[in-house]
């Protein structure tokens, strides 16, 4: 297999919708091949996406309490549920083709876990998968959660890792099934900067799926850490 360029574009904190048409234009290059595959990494204020299967009881508070909270909501085109985005959460967004060498959708989501799997243990976290579930779980619970959109073998939407996550959010919602969640500062007793999680999520992903990384733009991350701050197919 090739070995392909990787563009990393740290976005920092954007909002939803905001990441979302970033994707898009760059899926509309990865189907013209006329730029590289990317990694989008984002936090996102807090929000709620509702994936295809949502159902309407996945959201368990009131409109009032989300607005009390400061929490949006939006439905989304990825595989899935609903989920939770928010501040001290790495969100990645791999917008690739996986044609011609990479035509399976369900290696690719394997290989999305493999990545977090292996940067977690850089951390000294043990993440693994479970069968017949997607995402990356823990001893003490799931980790990060996936869930993509293909169109015409082009990637979209993609991973969110709860590093110094509040996870109190998760209670807003029925997350995955009611699957116990937790973060990497829960596992570790510390806050880890988020600058630090990238750099191995980026090391990782280019490892395991066989990429040079050729460029870095967007916006880099201080070192310290933020506070508080399937696929699903």
């Amino acid at each position: 297999m090739r070995e392909r360029r990787l563009r990393v574009r740290r976005l920092g904190r954007v909002d939803y919708e905001t990441a979302y048409l970033v994707q898009k234009e760059i899926e509309a290059e990865a189907r013209a091949r006329t730029g590289p595959d990317t990694l989008l990494l984002v936090e996102h204020p807090h929000v709620l996406t509702l994936g295809r299967r949502t159902d309407d009881a996945a959201v368990v508070a009131s409109a009032a309490l989300l607005a009390e909270r400061g929490v949006a909501v939006f439905e989304s085109n990825r595989g899935g549920k609903a989920t939770y985005h928010g501040l001290g959460q790495v969100v990645g967004y791999p917008v690739i083709n996986l044609s011609p060498e990479r035509e399976d959708v369900h290696k690719y989501v394997r290989d999305l876990e493999e990545t977090i799997i292996r940067a977690l243990a850089d951390f000294g976290i043990e993440g693994f998968p479970i069968k017949g579930l997607t995402g990356v779980h823990t001893a003490r619970g799931k980790i990060a959660a996936i869930g993509i959109h293909l169109a015409r073998w082009v990637t979209t939407h993609g991973f969110a890792l709860n590093v110094n996550t509040d996870l109190s959010y998760f209670n807003l919602i029925i997350a995955c099934d009611g699957e116990h969640v937790t973060s990497m500062s829960d596992l570790l007793g510390r806050d880890i900067p988020l600058a630090d999680v990238e750099d191995r999520l980026v090391a990782r992903f280019a490892e395991v799926f066989g990429m040079t990384v050729e460029e870095v733009s967007g916006v880099r991350r201080r070192a310290e850490p933020v506070l508080n701050s399937t696929s699903d197919i």
